[in-house]
């Protein structure tokens, strides 16, 4: 396995370091965040809190409202319940769970201050937790909004890549290439796209981590108004040339995609990233079209043929 020296950028690794993978581990998952393990972090990381709250995914972020919200309530139904149930106006139940299901219904009105009146606290303590209680819903509910708003208004880009790296010809040779949508109806403009390959190589019998850039056919377009088939030719110059399969097999290849764009809905800049492993490289194949014309002469992108490919015959 020979690759050209020239290309090497190790010594600006990313932030990965050259360290050599192991186990057939990505340096980038396939949605972009880094497969990195942290160690030695505080408990209490209050600095995190937010970051991780906005950028969880919605099913997690909504079930963590729910249990925050459910836990709340219980709490504070027990403390209506250890007070005394007779210091709530209006519960009348008789055995222990309907007591505790009309605290939890009231202390629910309470925190979120809708109050229907129809159980009212009595004597000092019990209206005092329901002060303190009204209280803590107005700022946990702030917070909410907060968070809420935060993760609408977050610019980010939703891109679609094709599942799989394809070698396929390409002018007179042959190109690394992948293909790429824009999955929102947002209008991406000046996108630019960077390809790299990263590879265990043998340096004086250490196994180290070295990366190389992949030179574009087209390192930049306009607007993203359909699907990008982004190509990197394997000529004389390219640190794939003379590459096999086998060769990436060998040195745990990782092909890193880092994509940048403005999003013209947010006026903002926004990236996406992501990664193939040697595995996902499909040898002498070439993508289907994705682009139609419709009955009534308007293009159509099938964001679900995004992948869709067809092996070919080499000697053809």
């Amino acid at each position: 396995m020979s690759i050209k020296r020239k290309k090497d950028i190790s010594g600006n690794d990313l932030g990965f370091g050259n360290k050599a993978t192991v186990n057939n581990q990505r340096l980038l998952k396939q949605d972009g965040t880094s497969n990195i393990r942290r160690k030695g972090l505080s408990f209490f990381r209050t600095s995190d809190t937010y970051n991780t709250l906005i950028t969880m995914n919605w099913g997690k972020f909504m079930l963590l409202i729910l249990i925050a919200y459910l836990i709340i309530n219980t709490l504070f139904a027990w403390f209506y319940v250890y007070i005394g149930i007779q210091n709530l106006a209006g519960a009348n139940s008789i055995n222990k769970v309907d007591q505790f299901f009309d605290a939890f219904f009231f202390s629910a009105q309470t925190i979120s201050t809708v109050g229907y009146g129809h159980i009212s606290p009595k004597g000092m303590m019990t209206s005092s937790v329901a002060a303190f209680e009204s209280m803590l819903g107005l700022l946990a509910f702030a917070l909410a909004t907060g968070l809420l708003y935060g993760r609408f208004s977050r610019p980010s880009a939703k891109i679609k890549y094709s599942g799989n790296i394809i070698v396929a010809p390409f002018q007179d040779g042959k190109g690394l290439m992948f293909r790429l949508a824009n999955y929102r109806s947002s209008q991406l403009i000046e996108i630019e796209a960077q390809l790299l390959l990263s590879i265990n190589e043998d340096d004086k019998g250490k196994v180290i981590r070295r990366f190389f850039p992949l030179e574009l056919e087209r390192k930049k377009i306009s607007l993203l108004t359909l699907s990008w088939t982004v190509v990197h030719p394997i000529n004389e110059e390219s640190p794939l040339n003379g590459l096999k399969h086998e060769d990436l097999d060998k040195g745990d290849a990782e092909f890193l995609v880092m994509l940048k764009a403005f999003d013209d809905t947010f006026s903002q800049t926004v990236h996406s990233r992501t990664s193939y492993q040697y595995e996902e490289v499909v040898w002498d194949a070439k993508f289907k079209p994705v682009i139609e014309t419709d009955e009534d002469g308007i293009l159509t992108l099938d964001m679900s043929k995004i992948n869709d490919f067809e092996l070919i015959n080499e000697a053809t």
